[in-house]
């Protein structure tokens, strides 16, 4: 994605939207092509080699910032690694600490190779393997081991959808309209949002469609970079989805104060592809681990996946488990991903509102986006540190 100096954007009113370039522009082809075609070239060899003449490409034209967005997005494409037989930072130590023993070495050329020398056979490698390893690990010498290929119309349509999610960095509240649609349609869309971990409210009906809102990376207190991030990347997963129109509060500096902006789009719109294939449910370690050890706990409660978009009346719930006991009872389990005490107090109320009562919420302190404290831990709901322990779920729900 690109970083916050390289995002352009156009505000008219009360409107902003992303700055984006035309994807048939034969000037811009070209660049990318030529971009690409550099990349390539440069496999096997010194970073520094590759920025020297990505440097001198970019130049100093009208058009600089375009360009290195352009680069950027295929840095991230890139694999850089030390090409040395031994760890630099092995060799750094020992030939210092070889200099440090003949303290004072001399800039005779006798002494420093015999200093290099013993470090070499310390290190049991050739004093040339030594040398040439010394800053191997410095970004500008590091080698391009790999570069994920990209034609140049796909980068000129990354480039436009990574204008568009460096907006969202900025983004206080975003507001989904859902229409209505078939169960698994809705369901695709809600997992998106819960696959990245994002604060949501979802109020509405099967029948009638829902009305979303996430809270942005503005709106928290704690750890808001990592949710920006979060907010981008669940942009290209909500653009493979149906019969949805967004608008997300922006808040950007204008002469020197912040003011906000609305960022709209649909489901209809043009403007944007996604480059997921299918929408990569962002992994959840902490689901697929506690999963995992179910299976290795002595219980009569047996644990499933939820494909469940579960109707609250007035909001929907969307469990990630459901466990089923052997006489037939059963309990819904979520996995919250970012949260606030306030929040999870507000989510607990739309059950109780409802009249629901067989599940549980499990929120993981590291996701909480807030300093808040939360005084007490309110029935239907644990708190967990690190891993979420199966133990803990039997005996919440042996207490409901």
């Amino acid at each position: 994605m690109l970083t916050a100096d390289l995002a352009q954007s156009w505000r008219r009113g009360d409107r902003v939207r992303p700055l984006y370039i035309s994807p048939d522009d034969v000037d811009y082809l070209q660049d990318a092509a030529h971009l690409i075609k550099l990349f390539h070239e440069h496999e096997g060899r010194a970073r520094r080699e590759l920025d020297r003449e990505l440097e001198e490409f970019v130049g100093t034209g009208t058009n600089y910032k375009i360009l290195r967005g352009l680069i950027k997005l295929l840095m991230d494409r890139c694999t850089f690694k030390a090409a040395s037989a031994k760890d630099p930072a092995e060799i750094r130590r020992t030939l210092f600490l070889k200099a440090r023993e003949r303290h004072p070495v001399t800039l005779e050329e006798d002494a420093r190779t015999e200093v290099i020398k013993e470090a070499a056979r310390e290190l049991l490698c050739a004093p040339e393997v030594l040398i040439e390893g010394l800053y191997a690990d410095l970004p500008e010498n590091q080698k391009l081991e790999s570069f994920k290929h990209i034609n140049n119309a796909e980068l000129l349509n990354l480039y436009n959808l990574s204008q568009a999610q460096a907006l969202l960095y900025h983004c206080v509240e975003m507001h989904l309209t859902v229409e209505t649609q078939n169960p698994e349609s809705y369901r695709e869309l809600f997992s998106a949002i819960k696959a990245y971990r994002l604060i949501h409210t979802i109020k509405g009906s099967p029948a009638m469609g829902y009305e979303v809102r996430l809270d942005g990376p503005v709106s928290l207190f704690q750890r808001s970079q990592k949710y920006g991030v979060q907010m981008a990347v669940f942009l290209p997963a909500l653009l493979l989805c149906k019969g949805w129109r967004m608008r997300a509060e922006i808040v950007q500096s204008v002469q020197g104060k912040p003011q906000s902006a609305f960022f709209e789009l649909s489901s209809r719109q043009k403007h944007l592809s996604s480059h997921y294939l299918t929408d990569p449910l962002a992994e959840n370690s902490i689901l697929e681990k506690f999963a995992a050890n179910w299976g290795r706990v002595e219980t009569l409660w047996k644990l499933e996946p939820s494909r469940e978009v579960i109707d609250l009346g007035e909001s929907a719930f969307i469990p990630d488990f459901v466990l089923r006991h052997a006489d037939g009872r059963q309990f819904y389990l979520e996995v919250l991903g970012f949260w606030t005490p306030d929040y999870l107090r507000e989510r607990l109320k739309e059950f109780e509102h409802a009249g629901f009562k067989n599940f549980v919420l499990a929120a993981w302190d590291e996701l909480r986006g807030s300093r808040d404290p939360l005084t007490t831990i309110p029935p239907h709901a644990i708190i967990f540190k690190r891993n979420l322990d199966p133990v803990a779920i039997e005996l919440a729900i042996k207490e409901l």
